[in-house]
């Protein structure tokens, strides 16, 4: 129980409210035959070539839901106004699916998304992903790796946003004191903790990565850090943001007025879009 008390404080068990849209929202668009493989898609009015961003929820590999407040709500908002198609993600948890399905997963869901993004005005081949604590752990993966998702039938992507991931450098974080919970989702063996490494996977076609990391848990920034030093080795394109935010609020105010969401404004304008 000490590690889903430790889950409470992280502001990730919020009520499932469906968000308000200035546009039209798709609900639960099937991207697999499991019941959890569903998908939202938020799109502007009159979209037509829009770029698209796929938002995949946090809550521990365990838990968590695509309409939570704070997954969806302001993002959307704020990227709809943009011109952006805004899609969230749900995928298969734990204890039914390990992490690295749960990558397969947000793969398959990348793949829908790059095959009907047309249907729904948005642009396929201007597609970034975006994730929060466990959800940022499974885009960072797909991002270090990327063959995994094109094993999925996904197709490059522009960049990713990793928004406090849950587990950057898995070995470093399983060899150091850690909430319970990880362990459940982790396993006990280090070629297991290796392969789900977004550290450990990196590799030298990896699509540019912003990590935003939160100044106030003592592993996130180093952790981060390493990771984007290793891309720069590699010769990938990868910056760390630090933000003074709570692990929770770095997922809830992203979208709001603010030097935060200008940065990460300023990410994707990096990448050609708008």
């Amino acid at each position: 129980m000490a590690g889903w008390r430790w889950l409470l404080t992280l502001g990730w068990l919020l009520v499932p409210v469906p968000p308000a849209s200035a546009g039209e929202v798709l609900r639960d668009l099937a991207y697999g035959h499991a019941p959890a493989q569903r998908l939202d898609v938020y799109r502007p009015d009159q979209a037509h070539g829009a770029p698209v961003i796929v938002m995949v929820h946090g809550g521990a590999w365990i838990f968590g839901d695509k309409a939570a407040t704070g997954v969806v709500q302001p993002k959307a908002s704020h990227w709809e106004s943009a011109g952006y198609v805004f899609v969230s993600v749900n995928n298969r948890l734990w204890p039914d699916t390990g992490p690295l399905d749960q990558a397969k997963d947000v793969a398959s869901a990348l793949a829908y998304v790059q095959r009907h993004a047309s249907e729904w005005g948005g642009d396929p081949s201007r597609v970034v992903l975006m994730g929060h604590s466990a959800g940022a752990h499974l885009v960072a993966l797909l991002d270090a790796s990327p063959a995994l998702a094109e094993a999925q039938g996904a197709r490059r992507w522009l960049g990713t946003v990793s928004l406090d991931a849950g587990a950057i450098d898995v070995p470093a974080l399983m060899g150091a004191p850690h909430a319970r919970f990880y362990d459940r989702v982790f396993g006990n063996d280090p070629a297991y903790w290796r392969s789900a490494s977004p550290f450990d996977q990196l590799t030298r076609n990896a699509p540019p990565m912003l990590l935003v990391c939160s100044s106030r848990r003592a592993a996130s920034c180093p952790h981060n850090h390493a990771f984007a030093q290793r891309a720069k080795e590699l010769g990938v394109r990868a910056s760390v943001l630090e933000m003074p935010l709570s692990h929770g609020d770095i997922n809830a105010t992203l979208g709001a007025p603010g030097d935060y969401t200008a940065s990460v404004d300023a990410f994707l304008r990096g990448l050609g879009l708008p």
